[in-house]
Order: C-alpha cells, then structure tokens, then sequence
C-alpha cells in the first residue's frame, strides 16, 4: 500500500498569520462548524495543504492525514483483515486422554476515513483529485446520508454513523496538472470550494522571513526575484514559493550573500528556478534563454 497516512502535529506552525489568512481561516472554520466541508484549490505552491492543516489544528480535535494516490481504494480508506490469530490448547490432564483445540480469527484493521468517521476526527485530504472518483465516491454517502458504507469488508453491519463532530478538509490542484483526474460533480457540489493563489509578494516575503529567518529586505528581494519570474510563465506551472524558501534556506546554509551581482547567489537561482522556467519558454534553446531571463531578473534585484 502507498498511500501516505499521519497523525498531525498541533504543535507546529504551518504558516505565518497574516490579516489575509487569518480571514479565509476564520471563515472557513465557520463553514465547517457549520457542518459543510471545505475545499482548498489551486496552483502548486500556494499553500493549500498549509491552511487545510492549520484549519484542522484550530478545530481542537484529533486529525488525520491522507494523500491522495491513484492505488488508493476502499480498503486503505475503510480497512481490511490483515491477517489470522490462532490460539491452540491442548489438554492432557488425564494421562489417557488427549485434546486438541485450536481456533483461527482474522485480524481487522481500521482505515484512516473509518476512524476518522467513528470517533469525529478532522480529516484531510489532501490532493484528493489524484485518487480515481470511483474511489472518491464513498464520501458522497458520508457528506449527503451521514454512513460510511462497509463496502466489501465482511462486517456484520452494513454501514456506520458518521460522528456528528466529524469534518473533512480537501485539498487539489487543477485540473490541468498531471496526475490529477476529473471530479465528479456530485461531490463538488456538496464542498464550499475556495481558490487559493499565489501570495503577494509582501505576504510570500512575511513567509520566507519567518521560516527561513532571515531579514525580512533579504525575504522580499528573493520573492520579487520569483514573483518577477513567474510573469513568464501564463498558467500554473512558475516558480512558487517553495521556489523562493530553497533560495533563501540552500544561501543561509552555504553562506552564499543574497545579492544579485553575487556570482554563486546566481547560480543558486539557476539550479532552483532554470528548469520550471524554461518549460515556460518556447524556442530554439528555451534553457539558453531562461537562464539569461534569470541572470537579468538577478541584477536588477533591489
């Protein structure tokens, strides 16, 4: 099994509150207190997978964590029996008399969304949209009838409750980006979908200060160097800022000046950002180009 699954850590911080954030969170904590799921989507890079974690620590609740995967199916999300116990006793109390027993039970194990389900947990899914919709179609029971059914698993009953304080946070990325499939939209109409998009480039330099700790002016010339970049690229696939926290933490590590006449703090932005900007390009020599994109974008860093 491939799918990735974790307990959320409460105690770290997945973003930096500003007036922006701290907004979009709060109403979506209403929406979900409210008892309506939320959905986060976007381009890579905005921050969908942060807010969806920091909406779940704010509810107070334990939470669990699933990415989606097109191998993810309903015996991950509701679980399965993994194997047998057996227990053998053999009785030899009287000298003549020989007795065997021996009894084999299988073993069950929870899913994630099973537990989730029973106990009112916060989950999130995140990059729902890269598990096939015939996977995804169980949550439309659990969103509009309140069950889990127990497809295929040999219980006695044929479905569970949902846990009245139970909430799911869904993450996704468009349509166009490989590896994501079309949702049904059955489901789409029963979440509260919110477009996240890049950061200005004031609240990206808030961000890379703070988890990259370095000076805030130092912050804001890497972002606009990348923000700067992204204009080349028209859809979705620029540079974002994961894109401008591995400038800023690979120059803190190495020790490399951010200045954009600094030979290595050049080649640090060309080995980052040269790749996704070329995809951008279309030409004869589309990495010769982005690279002298890249090296002007540097000296003409404020």
């Amino acid at each position: 099994m491939t799918v990735l699954k974790s307990k959320i850590n409460r105690n770290s911080k997945t973003i930096v509150e500003d007036e922006k954030t701290e907004d979009l969170l709060s109403r979506s904590l209403q929406y979900l207190k409210a008892g309506y799921p939320i959905h986060f989507t976007g381009p890579s890079g905005a921050g969908k997978t942060s807010l969806a974690l920091e909406l779940a620590k704010r509810r107070k609740k334990p939470a669990m964590l699933i990415h989606g995967n097109h191998e993810l199916n309903n015996k991950d999300l509701i679980g399965d029996f993994t194997g047998y116990t057996s227990k053998k006793v053999v009785d030899n109390y009287v000298r003549s008399v020989y007795k065997q027993e021996e009894n084999v039970t299988e073993i069950w194990r929870n899913g994630r969304l099973l537990e989730a389900v029973k106990n009112g947990y916060t989950l999130v899914y995140d990059e729902f949209t890269r598990s096939k919709p015939t996977t995804n179609n169980i949550f439309l029971s659990i969103l509009e009838e309140g069950i889990l059914p127990l497809y295929g698993t040999k219980m006695t009953e044929p479905f569970v409750r949902v846990h009245p304080e139970f909430a799911v946070v869904f993450t996704s990325n468009p349509e166009e980006y490989a590896g994501v499939y079309q949702t049904q939209d059955a489901l789409l109409d029963r979440l509260i979908t919110i477009f996240v998009d890049h950061k200005d480039s004031d609240r990206e330099a808030a961000i890379v200060s703070n988890q990259a700790e370095i000076d805030k002016g130092q912050a804001a010339a890497i972002t606009s160097l990348v923000a700067e970049l992204r204009k080349v690229c028209k859809g979705d696939s620029g540079p974002s800022l994961r894109a401008s926290l591995m400038i800023a933490q690979l120059a803190i590590q190495q020790q490399i000046p951010i200045e954009g006449s600094d030979p290595a703090f050049q080649r640090l932005c060309l080995d980052i950002l040269g790749h996704q900007i070329s995809r951008c390009i279309e030409g004869e020599d589309p990495v010769k180009e982005a690279e002298q994109l890249i090296i002007k974008a540097c000296q003409n860093m404020e």
